[in-house]
């Protein structure tokens, strides 16, 4: 098993909506490393669950991956707000994952907070100039990051 965090901004969608919803489709990812590492997601793998651009960012929960990488459909619908004019039916550069609500976490931990971690210096996450929405996690830093959240 990988882990794996990938960020969503709330408003989009929030680990309170994914509990609710039980399972949803994670799609609209647009940089070719982050869709890269969709790709190499198996069914069963954990991520957690960062909240981003929002006024307390930071990883609100866990998550678990539910589907093997699929053709993002959000990319052929003109309606969406990730539609690409290049994407056809026939090739589709985008991918997409099913995922499902494991735990919340009764408290957000901060972006702060996890820079401080020395534990956690390689986490791209808390790297200067890392934006992707979705990294690997190495057993180390998952194990770090779930003694940060008990």
């Amino acid at each position: 098993m990988a882990y794996w965090l990938m960020k969503s901004e709330p408003d989009e969608l929030s680990i309170e909506a994914l509990a609710r919803q039980g399972e949803v489709r994670w799609d609209g990812v647009r940089n070719y490393q982050a869709r890269n590492f969709l790709r190499e997601m198996s069914v069963g793998d954990e991520f957690f669950f960062y909240h981003s651009s929002c006024p307390q960012p930071g990883i609100a929960g866990i998550a678990r991956i539910a589907t093997a990488a699929y053709p993002d459909p959000t990319a052929l619908d003109p309606d969406s707000h990730y539609f690409d004019t290049r994407a056809t039916a026939a090739k589709n550069p985008w991918s997409a994952v099913d995922v499902v609500h494991q735990r919340t976490f009764r408290h957000v931990l901060e972006l702060g907070l996890l820079k401080q971690q020395a534990a956690l210096d390689e986490l791209q996450l808390v790297q200067k100039g890392s934006r992707l929405s979705v990294m690997p996690v190495t057993p180390e830093q998952w194990a770090v990051i779930i003694g940060l959240a008990t």
